[in-house]
Parts: C-alpha cells; structure tokens; sequence
C-alpha cells in the first residue's frame, strides 16, 4: 500500500460489527461488493495494519480501516426489458414479491448476459433502476436481497428502498426469513423428518458444481416427508418421494445438493440428479412455495404462498401414491404439506448428518 494519503481511513462503527470487509466497504464507499472485492484483491484494504486478502474477512468495531485507492467504478446499465414475464404476487412502497417461473435467470452474471428477472423488474418499477440515482443494494441486481436457482420457480422478494433493502438483508443473516420449498426426490427417505447439516462449496473437479465440504461454508436444510410414490411403469416402478424443505441458510444450489448427499436428489436435475430416469421432468422438481418475513416498513409479520406450477403438478398426477405412512409417523391421516403448505424444524446435526 503506499505512503500517500489514503482514499477512506476509518474506525469501523457499531452497525458494521461482524460484518464482511465486502459488505463493509460497499456501506462505507460509493461502490459495489464485487468493486471491493478487486479493490481487496489488489492488496489495498487493510485492518489495523494488516493488509486484507479475504472479502469474507470480518470486520470489527473499533478497528481501523483503510481504503489506500479508491474503487475502480464500472457504468452499470441494466437495460430495461418490458417482454420478460414473471408475476407479480404483492407490491407496496417497500418490497415486492414476484412469482419467478422456471428458465428465468435472477440476475446478469458471467454464465449469462441476457435479459434477467432484474431486466424486467426495472421496467416495471422506475425506482429500482441506477440511473435514476438510488441505487438499492447493488447496481447490476438491484433491490434483489436472495435469489432463486434458473430452473426452481416460485417466490422471492426485492427491495424498493434501501432502508428496507438493508432491514431484508438483515433478516436473511439471522435467519429469520422463511423460506420453504417443495421438492420431488429419488427414492423414500429413511427418516420422515429432519436436518441436514452438512458444510456446502465448491467442488474443486467442476466449478459448476456444489458440493458438501468440510471447508465449506456451515449450511442447513429441515426437511419432512410427505407423500411416497412409485412411478407407473409396469414391473419396474420408480420410488419417488414428495418433501418440503425450509431453508436456515441459502448457499448456491443448498436444496439439490443436501438432498444429493443423503441419496435423494431432486427428479429432473441435470447437475445433481444422476441418469434421467422416471418420472421426467424437464428442469428441476423444486418450487419456492412460500415466504415469511418482517416487513421492513410497517414491522409485521407477513406471509406469502404460490401454488404448484401446471407443469409440476402433472408430474404429480402421473404418479402412483403409496399410501403406507411414512416410517415413525404416528399421526392420524396423510400430510399435504409437500402440495399445499406449512413448514418444519429440526435439531442439529454434525457434517453430513441427518436427525
């Protein structure tokens, strides 16, 4: 770093304690997470001396931050596109929750330059985009605080404000967002419920891919067993399961790859899902089915749900119920969460392991 005058010189303040050096930069500084990112790559971040080398770095309060050379800014365009289609299940000043359909891409990114959800998103709410100077959360996503796989439909939320951006990003960090999906697997699962608490990163053969790891980042998944099926197909049926699954954090690809790693995974996923076999489905059996937060503007506690997509509830239709109850449940009747709603919990588990 040199010996000049330095671009931001700070002591980091009460809001920003535990937060990621990326993170923190991007409050502190007129720039991005990925423009600090570079800026740290670069070797001009330090923390009380010490020069920073990881964005996943924590900061603390009290210490100092030093920024030796401004950010390199990028002109960021998101071009409005009024064809991309997606529904609209809620909006107000502060948020909107969209309905995403599968094929969908969230955002721009290195695999993909083409019009996104965040493209439509601009051309139907003027505030989100940059140009017109507030910029929300980051400015090639804005407003977008978590985001749904290309193949997986259903709900998500976007910020409108940054106020109500920060309070969003806020709850997914302490876990108090709720999430929950409904998924259709290889297999029956052993147990009827629990949690998969397995580390999740990259996989070091293929970039693409997720994979569980000890080095990874900590990762969890409540799951529950509510239907079983075998596929009709004359004297070889195929075990398939129906299961919800409530998210406690939101890693790339968190769903698919816990449910690959206890031997179910998702039917229809080409990354995860091993030979296509029956049932077919053309992308990934996985719907983001509902969502539960504390609203940013008014403090109250809301909820939102999205039926199962026509194309998914026919592969549904097709299937040959078991109607054995799941192994250990003792209750009266069947569960219709997979199809219709609710959630479940769970208790801890070491790597890999499921309670």
């Amino acid at each position: 770093m040199g010996d000049g005058p330095a671009f931001l010189d700070e002591t980091v303040p009460d809001a920003l304690d535990g937060e990621r050096i990326d993170r923190a930069l991007a409050t502190l500084v007129p720039c991005s997470r990925s423009e600090a990112v570079e800026v740290i790559g670069a070797g001009g971040v330090s923390i009380d001396g010490t020069t920073v080398s990881k964005p996943s770095t924590r900061v603390a309060v009290g210490q100092r931050l030093v920024l030796a050379v401004g950010p390199t800014r990028r002109e960021t365009v998101v071009a409005a596109d009024p064809d991309v289609e997606f529904a609209v299940v809620h909006v107000d000043d502060d948020i909107i929750v969209v309905d995403k359909p599968a094929g969908l891409v969230v955002h721009p990114g290195p695999g993909h330059r083409g019009s996104t959800l965040v493209h439509g998103l601009v051309a139907r709410f003027a505030d989100l985009d940059p140009a017109g100077g507030v910029i929300v959360g980051e400015p090639e996503r804005p407003g977008l605080v978590h985001r749904l796989d290309r193949g997986t439909s259903g709900l998500l939320v976007v910020a409108r404000t940054p106020d109500a951006y920060d309070s969003l990003v806020h709850q997914l960090s302490t876990h108090t967002v709720e999430r929950t999906y409904t998924a259709l697997v290889r297999g029956h699962p052993e147990h009827p419920h629990g949690v998969i608490d397995a580390p999740i990163g990259r996989s070091r053969r293929d970039p693409l891919r997720m994979t569980v790891a000890a080095d990874g980042r900590p990762s969890r998944t409540h799951y529950r067993l509510d239907h079983t099926f075998n596929t009709d197909s004359g004297d070889r049926p195929t075990p398939v399961s129906a299961v919800t699954c409530d998210l406690e954090t939101g890693r790339t690809h968190q769903i698919r790859v816990h449910l690959a790693s206890i031997g179910h995974p998702v039917v229809g996923d080409p990354l995860y899902g091993g030979p296509d076999r029956r049932p077919h489905v053309s992308r990934p059996f996985l719907h983001a089915r509902r969502l539960s937060f504390v609203h940013p503007g008014t403090g109250e506690d809301v909820a939102y749900e999205s039926a199962l997509p026509a194309d998914l509830a026919a592969v549904l239709a097709s299937l040959r119920p078991r109607w054995e109850r799941p192994p250990g449940d003792d209750t009266d009747g069947g569960s219709d969460g997979g199809l219709d709603g609710g959630s479940d919990g769970g208790s801890d588990g070491g790597i890999g392991h499921v309670v």
